[in-house]
């Protein structure tokens, strides 16, 4: 690819951004919103497969499958990749949906 002056300013904010994130506490509060945001999807599929009652069994089948892939991708041993921010935040995203659901199953269940 040329050398243009978008070209180098995407590489220049994308060096940026990632010494930016290389700080462990900046690390530590995108993962904790992950986790947030995992929940607050996980009430809203609920919500709204819920809602809709003939959803429920095809929105489960592909929750099971995301979260499937995810643990696929994260905790596979060829490859190490589990250090990556992207893979980290998935992991945390997938964490707070299924907790998520647990909950909300419980408080159906009561």
């Amino acid at each position: 690819m040329q050398n243009t002056r978008l070209n180098s300013l995407v590489d220049v904010a994308s060096g940026r951004f990632g010494q930016w994130l290389r700080n462990p506490w900046r690390r530590i509060s995108l993962l904790v919103i992950s986790v947030l945001f995992g929940v607050f999807l996980g009430t809203a599929i609920s919500t709204i497969a819920g809602q809709k009652a003939n959803l429920d069994i095809s929105v489960a089948a592909i929750l099971v499958v995301l979260t499937e892939a995810i643990s696929w991708v994260v905790y596979r041993t060829k490859r190490p990749i589990s250090n990556s921010l992207l893979v980290q935040i998935l992991n945390a995203l997938k964490i707070g949906l299924t907790y998520s659901l647990f909950v909300e199953a419980f408080k159906l269940g009561s």
